[in-house]
């Protein structure tokens, strides 16, 4: 079949119900091997290129490219805040998380501008600005894939990568605004007037938005929500706040309501009513944000360059910026859980989703001339390739383990039932 005698409209149909249908397969195959399935997903957008090359060069992929990612955020954290319930119990994990994202970020968004420095031979603001998406762990990748571990550390990784989105994104954006600092207050300043802002907006529109929710009685109102996230994550980065903070905010409170609306607020909420709403709100999410995060991944696939894969000098810095993360990673996951174990979750960081959103919002004033995109690619593909085998270890110990449990089990229960036949025989003898 030649492609030419084909409408255009119906090769966009044919191509995108060929790529989500893939993509559910790609689901599959990650929950039976850990292999993530965005890897799959990057790889059917290089073989993409080779069907359609001219795609890669249409400047209208990396437009749409910004786009889906910044929509497929909003939706991947909201789906993350839905997922999860605030216990005064874990209290302690969500403040190990936060740090653990913080110093993480900090300690890794440092190293590697001096490496970025070193190799490129450019100033250590610019270099920088580059180091901080490299920093940034992807929840896009994390959220779905560690659903096999214990709960405790599942939900440690969710907070983490979620805090580690929220807090990369405000450091970016920080340093890539256009303000001008004079002196350390002015910044200290800037970033703390910043969140507490930020807070006071994301408090007061979850409030009132879940408030609202319950009152609304058109059949209509899922995606009536959805888009006015999607407003207020605009408008407030347009504003310069970190709207990422709204959106999570959001999801909490519409989780957690029987924390968050007590005493006068209490009366305010009708249970029987938020209950359906959050369910059905909460599908939509999870298969919105599904779609989302499988085009954008396509596209991707579809604008990397091959060639910069056989650079040896990309190579080289790459694994030294990868081994600068699991280093970080490792010295303060040993500090926040001393004498614990932190496997597999040291291994658990791979890039994404906000590395390459963040790669392509640098303002001109910023870029690097002589930075090889292949260091984004490398970096993706080698911490979700160490993320893949850690987790094909762990669930593959795990099974082994409970064979072995089983096993013993049985056993012991063979032993006990003999020795009670046996005793029974002697008894009625």
């Amino acid at each position: 079949m030649h492609f030419d005698y084909i409408k255009p409209e119906y090769l966009i149909m044919i191509g995108a119900s060929l790529i989500i249908i893939f993509s559910f397969i790609f689901n599959f195959i990650s929950i039976k091997t850990n292999i993530p399935s965005v890897l799959l997903l990057m790889m059917l957008g290089v073989a993409i290129q080779f069907i359609y090359p001219e795609l890669k060069e249409n400047p209208l992929i990396s437009k749409a490219l910004v786009v889906v990612g910044k929509v497929g955020l909003i939706l991947i954290v909201l789906e993350a805040a839905l997922d999860l319930k605030i216990k005064k119990d874990k209290i302690r994990l969500i403040i190990k998380s936060f740090l653990m994202a913080l110093f993480g970020l900090i300690g890794s968004s440092l190293l590697i501008a001096l490496g970025i420095q070193y190799f490129l031979e450019t100033s250590f603001y610019e270099a920088l600005v580059y180091a901080v998406p490299l920093s940034i762990m992807s929840s896009a990748i994390i959220i779905p894939s560690v659903t096999m571990l214990s709960e405790y550390k599942k939900e440690f990784m969710i907070y983490e990568s979620t805090f580690s989105d929220i807090l990369g994104i405000i450091l970016f954006q920080f340093l890539t605004s256009s303000e001008e600092f004079y002196s350390t207050t002015d910044v200290v300043f800037s970033v703390s007037s910043n969140i507490v802002i930020t807070i006071i907006v994301a408090v007061a529109f979850s409030y009132i938005t879940v408030w609202s929710i319950q009152k609304l009685t058109s059949h209509v109102k899922l995606f009536l929500i959805i888009a006015v996230l999607m407003l207020v994550y605009a408008l407030g980065s347009i504003s310069h706040l970190s709207s990422l903070i709204i959106i999570l905010f959001f999801g909490l409170i519409l989780n957690n309501t029987d924390i968050f609306f007590i005493g006068r607020f209490k009366k305010l909420i009708q249970k029987e009513r938020i209950k359906p709403i959050f369910k059905e709100f909460y599908v939509i999410t999870l298969e919105s944000a599904f779609i989302l995060r499988t085009f954008f991944f396509v596209m991707f696939g579809v604008t990397i360059s091959l060639i910069s894969l056989v650079n040896y000098e990309v190579a080289i810095q790459s694994i030294a910026f990868v081994t600068i993360l699991y280093a970080v990673r490792f010295m303060f996951l040993k500090i926040i859980f001393w004498n614990k174990s932190i496997t597999p979750e040291l291994f658990i960081a791979p890039r994404g989703l906000i590395t390459v959103l963040l790669f392509y919002t640098i303002p001109a004033k910023y870029v690097i001339e002589n930075f090889n995109q292949g260091i984004l690619l490398y970096t993706i593909l080698i911490t979700s390739a160490i993320m893949t085998i850690a987790l094909v270890v762990k669930k593959g110990g795990k099974n082994i383990s409970d064979v072995l449990h089983d096993y013993d089990e049985l056993h012991d229960t063979i032993e006990r039932s003999l020795e009670e036949g046996h005793h029974n025989f002697e008894n009625d003898n």
